[in-house]
Formats: structure tokens, sequence, C-alpha cells
């Protein structure tokens, strides 16, 4: 069982590029680039689409108008979901 955590804040920073920020007071920069690609992701590369990301009350983690969404556990840890994440867009590039 890993730890529940929560998106209370987010800031886009750059192209594809938030700031998150969690209940426990941590922070990421998180560059969503390499993962735009896909089904789902995919469509998130039209900036316009990308930048309307809002924090799901409910849920308390990033979604966008689409239905793509990150688990927040996944957005709190991301240096260690990164690479694993990029590879997995790269297969979903090849397979397109």
């Amino acid at each position: 069982m890993h730890p529940i955590h929560s998106v209370t804040a987010l800031e886009v920073v750059a192209p594809y590029t938030l700031r998150v920020g969690f209940e426990d007071k941590t922070s990421r920069v998180i560059d969503f680039a390499p993962l735009l690609t896909g089904e789902l992701y995919g469509p998130l590369a039209d900036r316009s689409l990308f930048e309307q990301v809002r924090i799901d009350p409910e849920a308390k983690t990033l979604v966008w108008p689409n239905g793509a969404d990150f688990d927040p556990t996944t957005l709190h840890d991301w240096p260690r979901h990164a690479e694993p994440l990029k590879r997995l867009a790269r297969r979903w590039t090849r397979t397109l």
C-alpha cells in the first residue's frame, strides 16, 4: 500500500510544464511534453487544451477536459516514475 497524496496547487511554468503542490507542502516541476502521445495524452500536445488543466475537487489530482489525469501519488513521487512513463510513451508512439 502506498501513501495517498493530494494535489493542492498547480501553476503553468513553461510550455507543457507544471509546478504541482501537494498536501505535505512538497512541490514538483514536471515537464509533461515527453508523455503527450497516444489516444488519451496525445491531444494534450495542443497547448490550449494542455493549459486547461485543473485540480479535480474530489480526486485531488490534475485533470484535463478530455478526461486525461494522473494518479496524485505518481505526481508526488515523479522522480521515481518519470523515466518508466517516458519509456511507455515512446512505446505508444511506435504503435501508432
